[in-house]
């Protein structure tokens, strides 16, 4: 007898989807479950709304204590540093020399020894810019620097813990763009529960634990954000927060300074390509807290280490846009974990798909993107102090596809040049090398829009009405766009201002 429509119908509505349906997942670097229930994201948010990012910060602020100069809290005057600076906490929560704790009385109270070093390392010398917002090579010297940073303390202790928390929201009391370096004389929870676990699976599979996770994903798909030839990042299958991503080496590394130079280089790229991603999610500075897991250090350096794999944790906050953030409260602090999303919601755009309001991972597009709806044109301009750019965003009219170049075609400048055109920036920071000849019975070329000429030491704006003196040979940043006629003379035109 073949099955009537209605059963069919039936049978289809008692099948299991996770984008519908509540179920749990294993975390195995944790040992522990997480509850994903993506039905959830339907209901009304009528709970706390979160103050985005300030968008004026100044590149320069003799009060600010991690800049150039400033004097901080303990009358010490920094440096003027041009790259990386790293210092002692001025208020550190471990210190080498404290005193041995008492003698336990009780197995109910016990104490420890606990000691350490803990340094801030300041990424760059403005703090109006962020890590996406920095050239590859300033975020080489930051991972340099970070590899340097675990050999020095990790010499004489078992665990280094690099961390960055981003923005207001994730506790980062000043926006200059800095992490903080935590060595300590014991292996913190967290690397103690991933050792444990690591070490179980290797004995128990033959195989790593998140390099075969890393082969695994690399051939699925469903969860990739982002890869190059030596690094991926998912969103784990297993991931808490709504956009956690989970870096990972292709091959078998075990600490920071274990990588060689091409996959540092590589490194700088994906990160930065990541970043561009969080902050172009919700429009705004994305925040996080994100940090470095490897094989202990100290006297860990002579035991062996294989079950251990180099990672970096990503935890950001925003659940449905730039003011809604996911609370950890209730249920996750008195039960378990719980998200919303599944983890393949938030790449769903890779297969076509979206979230209904919620941004989703724009999978291959080459703005390098998270896309919320329709995808959007950056563009920069100059705040209200003159100082500091901001990013706003203008629409354009429909989505990027995978391999498609949004670029705008440019008008001939009369008979003395051929016309010349190239693609508007994926993000608002992106450089571009600007080429130009000398053209006939034209010393400059007038800019309509704003530009940063980053080739200037120290890099210049360059404001609507200026001109660019001809020939030109510059990294320029900015809207994007063409050069191209605007009432009648020839002029550097924003994208925005060309029909994009």
């Amino acid at each position: 007898m073949e099955p009537s429509p209605a059963g069919e119908e039936e049978e289809e509505a008692g099948r299991f989807r996770a984008s519908e349906h509540q179920h749990a997942r294993y975390n195995p670097l944790r040992d522990d479950w997480v509850l994903v229930s993506a039905h959830r994201v339907k209901r009304p948010w009528q709970g706390q709304l979160e103050k985005p990012p300030p968008e004026d910060v100044p590149r320069w602020d003799p009060n600010n204590p991690l800049c150039p100069g400033a004097t901080r809290a303990n009358g010490k005057v920094n440096p003027q540093y041009e790259g990386t600076f790293v210092f002692p906490n001025d208020f550190p929560a471990l210190q080498p020399d404290a005193p041995e704790p008492g003698d336990n009385d009780h197995p109910l109270f016990r104490v420890a020894a606990a000691r350490g070093v803990c340094k801030v390392m300041c990424f760059h010398p403005w703090s109006d810019l962020t890590l996406p917002l920095m050239s590859l090579a300033e975020i080489r010297a930051v991972i340099d620097a970070w590899a340097e940073l675990t050999v020095e303390l990790g010499a004489s202790y078992p665990w280094v813990q690099i961390f960055e928390n981003k923005g207001a929201m994730m506790g980062c009391s000043n926006p200059h763009p800095h992490c903080q370096v935590w060595a300590s004389s014991f292996l913190p929870n967290e690397a103690r529960m991933e050792d444990r676990t690591q070490r179980q699976y290797l004995s128990q599979h033959g195989v790593p634990m998140l390099l075969e996770y890393a082969e695994q994903e690399a051939r699925r798909k469903e969860r990739l954000v982002v890869e190059n030839a030596d690094w991926l990042v998912v969103v784990p299958y297993w991931a808490t927060w709504p956009y956690q991503t989970l870096l990972l080496p292709r091959r078998h590394v075990f600490r920071l300074q274990d990588l060689h130079e091409g996959e540092r280089d590589s490194l700088a790229s994906i990160m930065q390509r990541l970043l561009i991603k969080y902050d172009n999610l919700f429009e705004v500075s994305f925040p996080y807290s994100m940090g470095w897991h490897g094989a202990p250090t100290g006297p860990y350096l002579e035991e062996d280490c294989g079950h251990w794999q180099l990672h970096a944790h990503y935890y950001p906050p925003l659940l449905r846009s730039a003011t809604v953030r996911k609370f950890m409260v209730g249920y996750e602090m008195l039960a378990q974990a719980q998200r919303d999303l599944t983890p393949e919601q938030v790449t769903a755009a890779q297969r076509g798909g979206t979230v209904g309001s919620q941004g989703v991972l724009c999978q291959g597009c080459p703005q390098d993107r998270l896309l919320a709806a329709p995808c959007v044109v950056p563009r920069r301009q100059l705040s209200a102090s003159g100082a500091s750019p901001r990013c706003t965003t203008s629409r354009g009219p429909r989505r990027c596809r995978d391999g498609e170049q949004r670029s705008q075609s440019s008008a001939v400048l009369g008979d003395a040049v051929p016309s010349a055109s190239f693609p508007i920036p994926g993000y608002v920071f992106h450089l571009c090398r600007v080429l130009l000849p000398p053209l006939k019975g034209l010393p400059s070329l007038p800019v309509q829009s704003y530009w940063w000429d980053w080739s200037a030491r120290p890099p210049r704006p360059i404001k609507p009405g200026s001109k660019v003196p001809l020939p030109v040979s510059s990294w320029l940043s900015g809207p994007g766009g063409r050069f191209g006629v605007s009432g009648g003379e020839p002029q550097l035109l924003g994208g925005h201002n060309t029909g994009g």
